[in-house]
């Protein structure tokens, strides 16, 4: 009888041998906390250089992207050690340090007074990401058998959208709520982020409590630290990682041009009808949350077909959705008009079901024992992705229109779909797993 018959089960979901259903559960928990508590920096961002800064409209569009380019630069340099760290001496106290990390940027933005300071803040931020979105993926790659590694994935997609609305619809909401209690609009956005840093602190101290301790392979099987360094990168000789690379590249690229510029685009829509600044970026983060829970209905579709064919077939359906999603907005012209909401969705759709297919690719293709530092490279890419996408995106958001950022996006998926349908023909089977040197 082999391992997975005898492994735990969340429902209908079984778990890798050693993990405990209090584990599972524990993990989804924080998966419903972990992206949104990540994307809040977006909405907190854009009510910070409106109402406390004041910056002109005709710049947002570039400063939000040089804060991103930043952050990727950092996570760009950390990401792998970060990968290292985790296969050293686990995933649980990495994955914590980071939302102690979080809860700092968020007691430390708004009570910046200029753009400079904010770059200052934004390096700490950065090292928060790179430890939760770290220990997301890889206790992610952990934690399902193999034949519930798709709805696994797609339960974790399912519940970070949740976590999403939760975090950016309820606490986007709270300036406005406390501006129209009597408090000013700084007073305001200075205690929404430190509700929000409180609320960081507790997922961290939960995680600690739930999270399965130590290394999932023993001590005999754990590689050098020199192999570690450089498996992540010798891993990408195999042409479905190498794929699932490229795929973080643009999933984590799609995901950024959402958060940032699909909430700036409504909000300086929102100013330009004649709206208040917190009102404004209400009706931006609307549009935002149509797209999220338009993701979290779709995983839970996507999810099963992920276990049901081959993984990189799956994902060059994928990378059609995400580009139908992203290039559709051409037809666009009004963000906050009633029609929108069907392109919304659609971008949505797309952006969870790149997000989905890769993770689901790469934690199928990694090798138990270089997972934490396979999953690093993972996510470099998906920090390059980032960096190039929102540095580009800024520029074309102000100096273009606000959809380009989409095209670009798009563009790109299109080119990553043909490059999934060339590796499913050329490479139909799985290549052996190649050991770092």
């Amino acid at each position: 009888m082999s391992d997975l018959d005898h492994s735990a089960r969340i429902g209908p979901l079984h778990l890798a041998p050693g993990v405990l259903p209090r584990h599972g559960w524990s993990f989804l928990i924080a998966a419903f906390f972990t992206i949104g508590l990540m994307v809040f920096i977006s909405i907190g961002q854009t009510y910070i250089l409106n109402e406390h800064l004041h910056i002109p409209e005709s710049v947002q569009g570039v400063i939000s992207g040089n804060l991103v380019f930043l952050t990727e630069v950092v996570t760009l340099l950390l990401f792998l050690p970060a990968g290292v760290l985790m296969d050293r001496i686990g995933r649980r106290a990495v994955y914590v340090a980071g939302f102690f990390l979080l809860a700092l940027t968020y007691v430390l933005y708004p009570l910046a007074e200029s753009i400079e300071a904010l770059y200052l803040y934004r390096v700490i931020y950065a090292l928060g990401v790179v430890a939760v979105a770290g220990g997301l993926s890889t206790v992610l790659a952990d934690y399902p058998a193999e034949r519930s590694r798709g709805k696994l994935v797609a339960m974790v997609g399912l519940l970070s959208g949740l976590g999403v609305v939760f975090i950016s619809q309820g606490f986007g909401a709270v300036p406005k709520v406390l501006v129209g209690m009597g408090f000013d609009g700084v007073a305001a956005g200075r205690l929404t982020h430190f509700i929000v840093a409180g609320l960081s602190v507790a997922v961290a101290l939960f995680i600690w409590w739930g999270l399965k301790p130590g290394l999932p392979i023993s001590h005999e099987d754990r590689p050098s630290v020199r192999e570690l360094l450089v498996g992540g990168f010798s891993q990408a000789r195999n042409p479905r990682i190498l794929l699932a690379y490229s795929a973080a590249f643009i999933a984590r690229g799609d995901q950024s041009i959402n958060a940032i510029f699909l909430i700036l685009w409504g909000t300086l829509a929102g100013k330009a009808a004649g709206l208040e600044p917190a009102a404004a970026v209400m009706s931006g983060t609307f549009i935002f949350v149509i797209a999220q829970i338009a993701a979290l209905v779709w995983a839970p579709i996507l999810g099963p077909l992920l276990d049901r064919i081959d993984r990189v077939s799956a994902l060059a359906i994928c990378m059609g959705l995400a580009a139908l999603g992203n290039l559709a907005l051409l037809l666009l012209d009004d963000p906050l008009a009633s029609h929108g909401l069907i392109f919304f969705i659609l971008l949505g759709i797309g952006q969870i079901s790149v997000f989905l297919g890769g993770q689901s690719l790469i934690g199928q293709e990694a090798p138990p024992a270089q997972r934490g530092s396979i999953l690093g490279a993972f996510n470099v890419a998906g920090a390059i992705g980032i960096l190039l996408i929102t540095l580009v995106g800024g520029h074309l958001f102000d100096r273009i229109d606000p959809r380009a950022p989409f095209v670009l996006v798009g563009i790109v998926n299109i080119l990553l779909g043909i490059a999934s349908v060339y590796v499913r023909v050329r490479y139909p089977v799985r290549p052996p797993v190649i050991r770092g040197r």
